[in-house]
């Protein structure tokens, strides 16, 4: 079962609408993908991660407020 969480949710829509992969996700922030899908299944992010992926998609960390 899947369940996705707010934080995902928030840093999907910032994937599609940059076109961004999980893999390229990860190769610019140097997160590994199954980190990445950890968080796509629940798991929340560290603050250091989310600001590396905040800074990869070019955007505030307010924006996974």
């Amino acid at each position: 079962m899947n369940i996705e969480t707010n934080v995902w949710k928030l840093i999907n829509k910032q994937l599609r609408s940059k076109s961004i992969t999980i893999y390229r996700l990860s190769k610019l922030t140097g997160i590994s993908e199954t980190t990445l899908r950890n968080y796509k299944d629940g798991h929340e992010p560290s603050f250091k991660n989310m600001v590396k992926i905040a800074d990869a998609l070019n955007v505030s960390l307010d924006v996974f407020r």
